[in-house]
């Protein structure tokens, strides 16, 4: 018996290595570059490269509709999305709005290595480099996040003046979700990318809207409606029958409700 216990010890122990050693390939699904997307027709768009502070160049494109200095919305997708390409549906999800698709560290033509610290400085940079253009009305700037992006939505709003907020199946933290995936591991111990949107929330005093899986088992609605109970400003919610976590954005309420958010608030 005291051998079969030492051995489950080491088993458990190995195995909660492997997960601390090896969490990143959980957690960021980094796709391959794919060809820059075709925008909605009469729209333009940009190639963008931006080079961050250490010198690690990320990719995306900028979409705008064609009116004189649109409001921005900035997305941040999900951790195995390629936010480029969104671009054919910008006009039906948010309207005749600027719109902002740069991937993180590691996706698509992006350069360097996915990772919460580097996501969410990059996030920050982009932010201020939107904000200078001039082509572009900066005193109206929304960010939305999906899943993993949620977080980083999260963080944007936080520190910086964003005018609304969009979050399509958030979360409260990514140490909440991991901890219901993985009830029998410490992953207070192990995590290293919390994603800690709970934390931030409170001072956050922009509208927000959650959209919401009504069968997401991923990441459930209880984990959304955390985060809704912390956030520090007016907070809608659209809870969307029978979808889950990879299908809620093709229910027919989802893209409405999101531009008739933006029409009250951007």
């Amino acid at each position: 018996m005291l051998k079969l216990l030492l051995l489950l010890a080491i088993v458990y122990v190995g195995i909660s290595a492997a997960m601390w050693l090896a969490q990143e390939r959980f957690l960021f699904y980094p796709p391959r570059p794919a060809p820059l997307p075709a925008p909605p027709r009469g729209w333009g768009i940009e190639e963008v490269v931006l080079a961050t502070r250490d010198g690690t160049r990320i990719s995306g494109v900028l979409l705008r509709p064609p009116v004189e200095r649109p409001p921005l919305v900035i997305y941040f997708g999900g951790n195995a999305q390629d936010a480029t390409l969104e671009a054919p549906d910008v006009e039906t999800e948010y309207g005749a709005r600027a719109v902002l698709l740069v991937n993180y560290r590691g996706y698509g033509r992006s350069e360097g290595k996915p990772g919460e610290t580097a996501i969410v400085a990059d996030a920050l940079e982009l932010f201020d480099w939107a904000a200078r253009r001039t082509d572009i009305d900066a005193g109206r700037i929304a960010v939305h996040g999906r899943s993993l992006g949620s977080g980083v939505a999260v963080r944007v709003a936080a520190e910086r003046p964003v005018r609304c907020v969009v979050l399509t199946s958030p979360f409260e933290s990514a140490l909440a979700v991991a901890r219901a995936a993985y009830p029998w591991l410490p992953v207070a111990l192990l995590m290293r990318h919390r994603f800690d949107s709970a934390a931030h929330a409170p001072r956050i005093k922009a509208p927000a809207l959650f959209l919401i899986g009504e069968a997401d088992t991923l990441i459930t609605p209880a984990h959304s409606r955390v985060l809704e109970a912390a956030w520090g400003g007016p907070v809608e919610e659209v809870l969307l029958p029978g979808m889950g976590h990879n299908d809620v954005g093709l229910h027919p309420r989802y893209a409405d409700s999101i531009r008739a958010f933006l029409d009250r608030h951007l």
